[in-house]
């Protein structure tokens, strides 16, 4: 699975390096480095969105806060990945 978190400007001020660090220490909690991978992108053309946009195996996610990050990891990452 390949994950790109936008690092545009957009992004980084609605908590995109929060984002990018939750991701990170969840793969690694979830024994899933050698499953996911991790890249930073430019804009996705979402920015009207509340949170942090990003791009799975393709796919745009948008909106994706600290607060609802949990779920979104379960739904978008554990579920995929059968988990």
């Amino acid at each position: 699975m390949k994950i790109e978190v936008c690092v545009g400007s957009s992004c980084h001020v609605k908590g995109g390096q929060d984002v990018l660090n939750l991701l990170k220490k969840s793969i690694n909690k979830n024994g899933l480095e050698d499953k996911v991978t991790l890249a930073g992108t430019t804009c996705l053309g979402q920015c009207k969105s509340d949170g942090v946009n990003m791009r799975i195996d393709g796919n745009v996610v948008t909106g994706v806060t600290e607060a609802g990050f949990n779920e979104f990891f379960k739904s978008n990452v554990l579920v995929p990945l059968g988990k």
